[in-house]
């Protein structure tokens, strides 16, 4: 219900007005049964945009921060991001991997659509990270379709560390449906789910224009915190 409501009536038309938001492709997504979004990742603002501008209801797997902080502010966070329908996972690894896995695919096994930022976390910079295999996972497993999303002048709005979005339009652009039946049962071989990824991050990559450095976008954090570059280079440095 709050869904619905927030859409609507309270922070959708704000964002309509202010933002004009456009889509293209909007045809590509089915009307009905399971798929997964999968979308570049470059501002807080792609958990608000994506949705607005979709009909069907988007469940993002949201990191498990949002649900668990203290005093005001953390059940503020709580309320909302529960109020709206996203699920916690826990990003540390490991089994908490698999369990986020498990979860995106009961999801799918509901028939809904499923919102997933394959790099895992915010570009730092606007470039486009490698995608983590976990998508590729899910997808097999429900036997679902993979359709690539690209959120266009997000990052220019709201980069990672700003508050309040600079106005400027915003759009999303959407790819055609990927299908990868012909991987049935390979869900477990990793060099099938590399594959997979890197497919779609392609994809992501065209419709986007963003340039493209093969290493995950945390270690891209990594290296712009310590003052070293986190694109093309930084592989080419890393090569002995």
């Amino acid at each position: 219900m709050l869904y619905w409501v927030l859409k609507h009536f309270v922070i959708g038309p704000w964002l309509r007005v202010l933002f004009r938001p456009w889509i293209d492709g909007l045809d590509r997504i089915p009307d009905k049964g399971p798929a997964i979004l999968a979308s570049n990742h470059l501002s807080f603002s792609d958990s608000f945009f994506l949705p607005l501008v979709v009909p069907r209801p988007i469940t993002f797997l949201a990191k498990s921060d949002y649900f668990t902080g203290r005093g005001v502010k953390g059940l503020f966070s709580k309320l909302f991001f529960t109020g709206v329908g996203q699920v916690p996972v826990d990003r540390t690894g490991g089994r908490a991997s698999e369990a986020a896995i498990i979860t995106g695919v009961r999801i799918l096994s509901e028939g809904k659509l499923l919102g997933i930022y394959p790099e895992g976390t915010r570009s730092p910079n606007g470039t486009l990270y490698r995608g983590k295999t976990g998508l590729a996972r899910m997808a097999l497993e429900a036997h679902a379709p993979i359709i690539p999303v690209a959120m266009i002048n997000t990052y220019e709005i709201q980069p990672p560390g700003t508050l309040l979005p600079r106005l400027r339009r915003v759009g999303v652009r959407i790819g055609q449906p990927l299908d990868f039946s012909r991987y049935e049962g390979l869900e477990d071989d990793r060099f099938v789910l590399r594959s997979v990824t890197d497919e779609v991050m392609y994809e992501l990559m065209q419709l986007s224009g963003q340039d493209y450095v093969d290493m995950y976008a945390s270690r891209a954090k990594e290296l712009i915190a310590a003052g070293e570059p986190a694109d093309a280079r930084a592989l080419v440095d890393s090569q002995p």
